[in-house]
Order: structure tokens, then sequence, then C-alpha cells
């Protein structure tokens, strides 16, 4: 097995591959990379037995088809130290591979591919295709409120549903929820998966802001993603995630429309000076303004007024500051409206102009 490469062709894919790796392994081969040459490309796939990420290049020369696996993070070190315009050649002799680029040489050892663990075959029952950009949007806009180690180990993920020609991602740790649409032009039949948080993370970071198709399958225990440059499969979470349908506030009487990046920085600096622990802060409404107070177990206090568009009667009622600045971060418009009931109920919030997401923020006793 020889082939070569340049520097500048295998970084990103090794990369990508590198990325999926399991870091505090229990089997030896979790943390290496799988080579594999066949007709002219080679395949580097890495995987931590939930996730599998395959990318692949083109070589400049190559030998006869073979596979390998060696040490991913050691591997993507040595190439990516190499100079820019680097070609590099490597050399499998005696189980080691041998790497070779100018005047540096370099030895690793190896694995049989025999042993690498392919997640298992399936087939896909649901196929769309999505641009990029959309899909990363739904990630980004709903990733922050999945739930981290929690018991409930459904609310570790992301809810993706399919339904007529509609997209959606849903997710929820227990006191906030968000969830974001897009429509398609293709119908598809109904569906509901949980895709882990690893997972999740995963795709944000393979997909990119571009127009260009990402190709979604989605089977009874797995999803895949592919595009031109990877391919990537994760297991499902086998559970049933909530129907957020009935925590989605009804009925609210109070409309408020702000201007996101005004409010957003009373927050934040209102938050200086919360609770660390509970990182309440307390909103009193009233015509015309809203005035935004946090205070702190030694007896300092932040209050912040701000201008809004808002008639009617006043309301106090508390908040977690981290929640709503985590809303404010994604949504997209200048201005921001929050939909509100009493003081025991969740606010929604949504871009004023664009109802494609939105989010629930549960109420705090201060």
């Amino acid at each position: 097995m020889k082939f070569s490469v340049s520097r500048e062709d295998i970084l990103k894919p090794l990369q990508l591959a590198t990325g999926t790796v399991e870091r505090r392994h229990t089997l030896p081969i979790l943390s290496n990379v799988l080579l594999d040459i066949s007709d002219g490309v080679l395949s580097l796939t890495g995987t931590d037995l939930e996730v599998e990420l395959i990318a692949s290049v083109e070589l400049v020369q190559a030998s006869d088809d073979g596979k390998i696996t060696v040490p991913a993070k050691k591997l993507f070190d040595i190439c990516k130290g190499l100079n820019d315009s680097a070609l590099i050649e490597f050399t499998l002799e005696d189980d080691k591979l041998r790497i070779r680029s100018g005047r540096s040489k370099y030895s690793l050892s190896t694995l049989p591919a025999k042993d690498f663990p392919n997640l298992e075959e399936w087939q896909s029952e649901i196929n769309f295709a999505i641009k990029q950009s959309d899909f990363k949007r739904m990630i980004d806009n709903t990733s922050f409120s999945m739930a981290n180690q929690d018991v409930r180990y459904y609310l570790n993920g992301m809810s993706l549903e399919t339904s007529g020609n509609q997209i959606r991602c849903v997710t929820t740790d227990g006191h906030r929820l968000a969830l974001t649409r897009v429509d398609l032009e293709e119908t598809l039949e109904e569906s509901q998966v949980i895709i882990p948080r690893k997972g999740v993370t995963e795709i944000s970071r393979l997909i990119e802001d571009s127009d260009d198709n990402v190709y979604i399958s989605i089977g009874s225990n797995h999803i895949r993603l592919s595009s031109s440059g990877f391919t990537f499969t994760s297991k499902l979470v086998d559970g049933r995630f909530p129907d957020y349908r009935r925590v989605l506030p009804k009925g609210g009487d109070k409309e408020i429309v702000a201007d996101k990046s005004v409010i957003k920085q009373a927050f934040t600096r209102a938050a200086i000076l919360s609770n660390e622990k509970f990182r309440g802060v307390r909103l009193n409404l009233s015509s015309g303004e809203l005035t935004i107070t946090a205070t702190n177990p030694e007896q300092e206090v932040a209050e912040e007024v701000v201008e809004i568009n808002y008639q009617g009667d006043d309301l106090e009622i508390g908040f977690n500051v981290a929640y709503m600045i985590d809303v404010l971060n994604v949504l997209e418009s200048d201005e921001v409206k929050f939909t509100l009931g009493d003081s025991n109920s969740s606010a929604l919030i949504e871009d004023n102009l664009d109802d494609r997401s939105v989010y629930v923020v549960m109420p705090m006793r201060l």
C-alpha cells in the first residue's frame, strides 16, 4: 500500500474524520482513523460507535487498493505541521505506516483494518435534500436548548420531525424550548426521531453556510447526512420526545415589541449582578417601558429601563437571564416580540417579522 497526496488536499478530510474519534476510549482502535484506498480515492473514517464520519480525497498517485488504521490525532498533527505546499508520501511497511515529506520522515504504528468497527447496515425510510445553510440555521437556532447529561436521556438531543412539506427541529431541557422549521418543495412522510447531542454537535461542525444541498436519510435507528465532501452517520436516541405543543403558551394577552440589540445589552449588563447560581432577573412591565432588575446575595442591585412598544396592564415576572440572552443571540431580525400572560406563565419569544422560529422560557419565582 503506497500513495501520495498534497497536504492541502488531505488536511480538511483528515480533520473531519478525526473530529469524531473517541478521546476516552476503551478499545485502542477507536482512537485510530481508517485509511481505505479504492480506485484512486482515499477514504478516511472515524467513529466512536455512536457516530461515524467518512471523508474522501482524490490521490495524486496511488498503488494497489488497500486499507489500514493509524492513530488519528498523531496523523493529523503530523500533516498539519508540514509545509503548506508539501507533497506527502505514505508507504505501508512491516505493520508501520511510513510518512515522508521533503526531508521529514515519520513512522506510525497501525492496527488491522478488519478490526475497525463499522456501523451496521440499515435501510433508510425517509430521504430528502435541504440547503446546507437552511439546516445549519435550524441547528444553530435550537441546539443551545438541548439538555446536557439529563437523566431524561431523550432530552439530551434534538428532535427532528418531518410532516408534509415541513421539517422541524425542537430542543428542550425542561426549562426552555426552541422550535424552528423549514418549508420544502417536496412532501415527506410523517416521522419524528431524536439525534443525540454529539451527533448534533458534529453536524453543526460539518455543514457550511452555503446553498449546496445536504442529503439526509432517516432510518429506524440511524440518520445519515451526505454531501460532496463527507458522509456522516449517527445512531438515534431510543426514546420518545415530549409533546412540545402542550407547552407552547396560548392566550398570552401582553405583546411586547422591542429593539433586539437594546434589550439584549440591558439583559447582559443586568446579568453581571444576578445571582451566580440561579441567574434570576425581575421584569416589571408597564406601558411604554420594561424595567429589568437583578440582585445577588451581596445585596448589590442592577436596574435597566428599556423603551418598548407596549400598552396594557402592568406585570411583574422573573426569568433566568442566561436563557433570555441565549434566545436573543440567535434571533436574526432587528426587533424581538415577547408574548406574556401572567406571572406564572411562560414567555413566548420570536422574531417580530419571522415566525419560522419560536422560543419558550419558563418563569422563575424570585
